[in-house]
């Protein structure tokens, strides 16, 4: 987790320079209904993975557990606002990450696999009119794990799914239509990875942490 906390640490930089230049703005465009945000961002993506393997047959446990690796990846959000308050978010971008089986002596790459995960969110805005304005968000996740490539041997199957999203961040107003973002969501998903050669299974709460730093426009 050490890049969620580097992640983390430079959303705090970014805050203050943000807070200085609003500061410094004469003018800014505040949030109404009607508006369209584009925020265009680094993010984090931190999955929150560590659950055992176990034996397909038996269900045994192999004392192995499945860990998954973060990944740092530019990405887009779209913002509609239904009122000056009520906004609905989709964000969009793809990852790669690695899929390995650790323990005690063991640390073995199992698979390498791209995922596309979008999350649709339905957001509150608090004080839309001001240059300093949060916001809270829950919403949906869709995982697609697509172009995987197995290793040493696996052949690693791992199930697409639902899952949900709860966020929070804000939009710090520098001038006109443009803000700095700060964004920090957590995505409750759950999968089967099964290996057809060696009979292992594991049901994976990847859980990731999405943590991301940017700017907006409104349209």
């Amino acid at each position: 987790m050490s890049v969620l906390r580097y992640a983390l640490a430079a959303g705090a930089a970014l805050t203050a320079v943000a807070a200085v230049g609003a500061a410094q703005a004469q003018d800014f465009r505040p949030k109404a209904a009607g508006d369209i945000m584009l925020n265009v961002r680094i993010t984090d993506v931190a999955p929150d993975a560590g659950d055992p393997i176990k034996l397909i047959a038996t269900g045994a446990d192999t004392g192995l557990k499945a860990d998954v690796s973060d990944e740092v990846v530019p990405s887009v959000g779209l913002t509609y606002f239904l009122t000056d308050n009520w906004a609905v978010e989709a964000i969009a971008t793809t990852t790669h990450h690695t899929i390995k089986a650790t323990g005690p002596g063991t640390d073995l790459k199992v698979k390498d696999t791209w995922v596309l995960p979008p999350v649709v969110s339905l957001q509150y805005h608090f004080m839309p009119k001001a240059k300093f304005s949060p916001y809270l968000g829950a919403g949906v996740n869709y995982m697609l794990f697509y172009n995987g490539s197995d290793k040493n041997g696996f052949h690693l199957k791992v199930k697409n799914g639902f899952g949900t999203a709860l966020q929070a961040g804000a939009d710090i107003a520098t001038s006109g239509p443009w803000s700095v973002n700060l964004d920090v969501k957590k995505v409750f998903f759950n999968t089967k990875a099964t290996d057809t050669t060696s009979g292992l299974k594991s049901k994976v709460n990847l859980d990731p942490w999405v943590v991301s730093a940017g700017f907006g426009y409104k349209f």
